[in-house]
């Protein structure tokens, strides 16, 4: 069985919660450990989940065709299992930040161009057109590849997809830094500024850099970026060099939201954190859950909130998929609620908030794309493009043959919600043993997750709770969009 281009099927493995593969562009990834620990390129790794999905065949051809192999680490970094690269620290509101180079930090994904091809933090390839990287230079570049605001999700998917250049020319390469350049940091813009018009690439520009005049500047600029739907701040000491090391001379600053959520189960630590909790499984209102494993002390570990207690988190915002990103744990909600797990930590009014282990975000204002001008203003607009094209409807599948079994397909249920700015669609159906839903927002195509059962009657029953809690939730059936 074969998934749709961004289509999830979840597979029970041996722990309590399924495993989750994903298709990007034709790259298989899996959320169990066996794929996620293995030293290769993403496009050239596979596990047992994806092997039992596609077929051992399949999946031979599939990685008979990948692509290209890594290039030899840099000196020094031979044993990491990331790139070393310049990483951001969580500024503390109260460093004074006088004469820092500011600029804003936008949703993208951090890519490295070490001369011939673009790199990850956790070291994989990101397989961009020939067309695309054009004109580069063949010394490394720092950057991150980026669409818009609030397009983060897009940008990934994009960045992560193999066979399907198309797709790149909604990206945009956005250089902040020339790592080999020696020198402080305005001497390496200088370079960048003198170089950049040589490469005649149209889908590279360069990030300005503005001077601090205090910590109100950052405040006021803080407000208008996130007003914008900016995601924060970067802030570069003066006079700094290029450190492959996460460094105080570099400062995120961001905004978070804080929620209350339930607290619904605990995930094992690994590591240093074996024998104790390593997240918190945590239901929302809207009945999404999602993992918090930041902002946990070693006394939090040991003895987490109850199950069913309500807890604090700060997030970012909301992904595609309405759980929350960058949740970070802050305390249990001591407000004499029933619910509430006694208070076990002071309530910080700052949580330093570390970027996701692969990919971090980096602050941009970015040109049209053309002949690179620097520096270059920040966007006016924060508008999302609008779809290309209403979504086509999906007919339903044919039955399928899968372990042995013929699988029948039902009819699609259509449900919408529509409430202020809120605007999204969601429908469900089964084949087989399988739920299958797809959702987002009206007018684009959605996101389609798979769930396994083992027999019919476990099927039919999350099939019908799934919609009654939608249904519960305001969602209304209507007829599918032609």
């Amino acid at each position: 069985m074969d998934l749709n281009d961004g289509q999830i099927y979840e597979m029970q493995g041996s722990g309590k919660n399924p495993y989750k593969i994903k298709n990007v562009g034709g790259v298989y990834s899996c959320s169990c450990p066996a794929w996620l620990n293995q030293n290769a390129p993403s496009n050239a790794r596979t596990c047992k989940h994806i092997r039992k999905l596609r077929g051992d065949a399949v999946e031979e051809q599939r990685l008979a065709s990948a692509g290209e192999l890594l290039p030899p680490k840099p000196k020094g970094a031979e044993d990491k299992k990331e790139l070393p690269l310049l990483q951001g620290e969580p500024w503390d509101e109260k460093q004074d930040l006088t004469g820092w180079w500011m600029s804003e930090k936008l949703d993208g994904v951090r890519a490295y161009w070490d001369g011939k091809q673009f790199l990850s933090r956790g070291y994989n390839i990101y397989y961009a057109p020939d067309w695309f990287t054009a004109g580069l230079p063949d010394h490394p570049l720092d950057g991150e590849l980026w669409i818009a605001r609030k397009k983060f999700q897009s940008a990934t998917d994009i960045a992560k997809s193999q066979g399907a250049p198309d797709r790149w020319k909604d990206l945009k390469f956005l250089v902040f830094d020339a790592p080999d350049v020696p020198g402080p940091f305005e001497d390496r813009v200088k370079f960048l500024a003198s170089a950049a018009p040589t490469w005649k690439t149209t889908y590279t520009s360069l990030v300005e850099h503005i001077a601090c005049t205090g910590n109100d500047h950052v405040r006021a600029e803080l407000e208008r970026v996130t007003g914008l739907g900016g995601e924060g701040l970067m802030l570069r000491k003066p006079g700094s060099h290029y450190e492959r090391v996460r460094s105080s001379t570099i400062l995120k600053v961001k905004k978070f939201l804080d929620m209350e959520v339930v607290v619904t189960d605990y995930e094992p630590g690994e590591g240093r954190h074996a024998g104790r909790v390593g997240a918190l499984w945590v239901r929302l209102s809207t009945g999404v859950k999602c993992k918090v494993g930041t902002g946990l002390k070693d006394k939090d570990r040991d003895n987490p909130p109850a199950k069913g207690s309500i807890i604090t988190v700060k997030y970012q915002e909301l992904t595609d998929d309405g759980a929350l990103r960058f949740p970070v744990y802050v305390g249990p909600r001591p407000d004499g609620h029933p619910n509430a797990a006694p208070p076990t930590r002071k309530k910080e009014t700052f949580v330093p908030v570390p970027e996701p282990a692969k990919i971090e975000k980096v602050t941009v204002a970015v040109a049209p794309p053309a002949p690179v001008a620097v520096p270059v203003t920040p966007p006016k607009s924060a508008e999302a493009p609008k779809p290309k094209s209403e979504p086509k409807p999906v007919p339903a599948s044919p039955p399928i043959s899968f372990g042995g079994s013929t699988m029948d397909t039902t009819t699609k249920r259509y449900f919408e919600f529509v409430d202020g700015s809120s605007s999204k669609f969601w429908e469900v159906w089964t084949e087989g043993t399988d739920v299958v839903t797809q959702w987002g927002k009206i007018g684009t195509p959605g996101r389609e997750t798979r769930k396994e059962f083992t027999d019919a009657a476990k099927t039919q029953k999350e099939y019908d709770k799934l919609v009654t809690e939608k249904t519960g939730k305001g969602y209304s059936e209507k007829p599918r969009p032609a």
